[in-house]
């Protein structure tokens, strides 16, 4: 089943069954957004139960972690390679840079300020609202990234940008970013101002990897997911004291 296959592949969570061929894991792509509901809703957890004996800042601290746990920093590794490729002076040189294991300071200072942006955006929210703010975070994240796979060409020689794309389900990829974009919507003022948010920031995100990569890479699209996290995180931190979750 692709949705074992999803799990397997962007979580470390048992109950998985890893993809053996490229069109597997192009097939198990619409079910990326559900099991980015599971990991928002097992972080979601961790920040509602600790928030009222440890306090917001404690609690988004481990909540955020809980995330990363699940998915073995997954997207957080993309986002850090993303950033330091960024760094290269010619598109071969910024693909080479991408492939290199090694962190750099570009790559750190990424992944620093973006584990600030969430914690804090987290811990300003009641443990409620913490908790429906991470599950609809993990959820738009990779809504937006499988939107952009479906939009913005892969880069020649990109690896798991291929594998995502080329046998990318279409129509049902399509009915999985509407599905979990109006689910976002139907949240209320901040909910479809973080939708906004997420698909404006995977939007800036492609137009400068198409510029810079000639086209989205598996790494691309994990720092994708993490602009569409921190958008909606930043959105509903900023909105639901005021507008609340409901139209």
């Amino acid at each position: 089943m692709s949705l074992r296959r999803a799990w397997a592949f962007l979580t470390r969570l048992p109950g998985g069954a890893h993809p053996e061929t490229d069109r597997e894991l192009g097939r198990s792509v619409p079910w990326f957004p559900l099991v980015g509901a599971v990991v928002g809703a097992v972080s979601g957890g961790v920040y509602w139960a600790l928030h009222g004996p440890l306090g917001g800042t404690v609690a988004a601290v481990l909540a955020v972690a809980a995330g990363v746990i699940a998915t073995g920093g997954f997207h957080e590794d993309g986002l850090a390679d993303t950033a330091d490729a960024l760094g290269g002076s010619t598109r071969e040189q910024r693909l080479e840079i991408m492939k290199d294991s090694r962190v750099g300071a570009f790559g750190v200072l990424a992944l620093v300020l973006s584990t600030l942006v969430r914690v804090f955006a987290v811990s300003s929210l009641a443990a409620v609202d913490g908790l429906v703010a991470l599950v609809a975070a993990h959820t738009v994240g990779r809504s937006t990234a499988v939107a952009t796979m479906g939009l913005v060409p892969a880069a020649v020689g990109s690896g798991l940008g291929h594998s995502y794309t080329e046998h990318l389900p279409r129509a049902w990829t399509a009915v999985a970013v509407i599905a979990s974009s109006a689910v976002a919507a139907g949240l209320g003022p901040a909910g479809a101002v973080a939708l906004l948010s997420a698909a404006a920031g995977a939007a800036t995100v492609g137009l400068i990897a198409r510029r810079a990569f000639g086209g989205t890479t598996g790494d691309v699209l994990g720092a994708i997911e993490q602009v569409g996290e921190m958008a909606v995180l930043v959105s509903v931190a900023g909105l639901v004291a005021t507008y609340g979750w409901s139209w």
